[in-house]
């Protein structure tokens, strides 16, 4: 048929955006259940992963024989930018009916050449490769889009799928619901207390004998949010007042990719299995009129946040329904001892000890 953009739809209810990507159906799946028997959450299948050098795509496309990183368009994108085609007559405007055409790009992005590896299992160097990657892949998009979205989806149990290491990039023309209260929030608190929330929040819980804290180095700490819904959930944080990915020094990225490391080894060690989870960065929003100097964005703090939904074991997971999906939601173990959980574990991968 012809190529559509996609389209979101307002909740007036909920005074909230849904996207409609209703092109993606298409999209091949894979997914299995979280196996905590090996150290990975796959079955091992002797055909070449489509994602790995030389493996061919469900669209017949062949990845090239890549020896780091490496990035393609996705091929089932819920952001497309085609030229003005036909938009849907539904384009209405009014208090009950909102409906507009989003444009974007989205890309994946491969970590490693090795479908049997993951950030815990690769070393420093292939995991600054990886920070790098992100940095630049977001200095490129930035220009143009108001949010870039990079996020990495692990294990089935959060619907991955594809084993592969691999993470997404999704840049679209919108602020979507959460960037965007994150940013009304962030200003709030900003225009008050004249810092960064996220600045203030983590110099408080290091004060705090920290509880929460699951690791520090010289440019970032991880924390278990007060707040956190997942039952290990963290953000890493930069300790000082960074609004973009695009700012990190040389030295903030080195520091990145060893606290990432220790994080995902520790996470992998909880349960001795490829720990799930989904993940991703959210900093001040870009596009065409931050070029232009409209950067009033100084209420941001970057952050990376971590949604892990394994709860007691490698195959309990949390599952959102009920009063959490109608209500409000609740979390199981405190955040505290799930810092502590967390904290505790040896930073020496369970498949490597001897």
């Amino acid at each position: 048929g012809e190529k559509r953009n996609n389209y979101r739809r307002y909740n007036p209810l909920l005074n909230e955006w849904i996207i409609v990507a209703a092109n993606r159906v298409s999209r091949p799946w894979q997914g299995a259940s979280t196996d905590s028997s090996k150290g990975t959450s796959f079955q091992s299948i002797p055909t070449l992963n489509p994602l790995a050098p030389g493996g061919i795509r469900s669209n017949g496309k062949t990845t090239p024989l890549y020896e780091s990183v490496y990035v393609f368009d996705n091929d089932f994108p819920s952001f497309t930018n085609y030229d003005d085609v036909t938009e849907t007559s539904e384009s209405v405007n009014d208090d009950l009916f909102q409906q507009h055409t989003i444009r974007g790009e989205c890309r994946v992005i491969c970590y490693h050449p090795s479908s049997e590896k993951s950030i815990a299992l690769m070393d420093e160097k292939e995991t600054l490769a990886v920070v790098r990657l992100w940095m630049s892949q977001f200095a490129e998009l930035a220009p143009k889009w108001k949010w870039v979205q990079i996020f990495e989806n692990r294990g089935a149990a959060v619907g991955s799928s594809n084993s592969h290491p691999h993470g997404q990039i999704w840049a679209g023309d919108f602020l979507p619901n959460i960037a965007l209260r994150k940013d009304d929030n962030q200003k709030i608190y900003y225009a008050k207390h004249g810092r960064p929330l996220l600045m203030d929040y983590i110099e408080r819980e290091e004060e705090k004998k920290g509880e929460r804290v699951v690791l520090v180095n010289d440019h970032w700490i991880v924390v278990v949010p007060f707040w956190a819904l997942w039952p290990f959930e963290t953000m890493v944080i930069p300790r000082r007042s960074i609004k973009r990915l695009s700012q990190l020094t040389e030295d903030e990225q080195v520091s990145l990719a060893d606290i990432l490391r220790r994080l995902m080894i520790k996470y992998d060690n909880i349960f001795k299995c490829a720990f799930p989870f989904g993940m991703g960065w959210l900093g001040a929003p870009t596009g065409p009129q931050i070029r232009e100097g409209m950067d009033d964005y100084e209420h941001w703090q970057l952050h990376l946040i971590v949604h892990p939904p394994l709860l007691r074991s490698a195959t309990v997971s949390k599952y959102m329904a009920g009063y959490e999906i109608l209500a409000e939601p609740q979390r199981d173990i405190t955040a505290e001892m799930a810092a502590k959980t967390i904290r505790d574990q040896s930073e020496v991968h369970y498949m490597k000890k001897e």
